[in-house]
């Protein structure tokens, strides 16, 4: 399967575009001229990319903890997902307020981990998949 060949790729791709999209949204409400009603959110469409960047990144971390060689590395990639995960379900709900900035730590946790492991801890083979701490 491609995916878990180029998982790491995929998912610092997916991460780093994720970033992004973070990044460039508070300047598109700022660039925006409209009403205090039009700008109180962010549009439906903006706020289905962050799922949708969810659900990539879902599967790219997947693949790429079935082929890493570190077990650390599996627990990093799954807290950072679920703190991005929770930190957009936030965003969206408002449950709690939390700087806009708090999501750019597991993305960018999630670029770099993404990167170590595709240099440091992927298999080339099946027999060298060995859990090691």
């Amino acid at each position: 399967m491609i995916l878990s060949k180029q998982s790491d790729i995929f998912g610092a791709l997916a991460s780093t575009l994720c970033l992004i999209h973070c990044l460039i949204t508070p300047l598109i409400f700022v660039a925006q001229t409209c009403s205090l009603t039009c700008c109180a959110s962010a549009p439906a469409w903006w706020r289905v990319i962050d799922l949708a960047f969810l659900i990539i990144s879902f599967f790219a971390i997947y693949a790429s903890t079935n082929s890493t060689t570190k077990n650390w590395l599996k627990i990093s990639f799954w807290v950072s997902w679920v703190s991005l995960f929770m930190l957009i379900i936030n965003e969206n709900f408002h449950f709690i307020t939390l700087a806009h900035e708090s999501i750019y730590v597991p993305s960018l946790a999630l670029i770099l981990l993404h990167f170590y492991n595709k240099k440091y801890c992927t298999c080339s083979s099946n027999s060298c998949c060995v859990n090691q701490s």
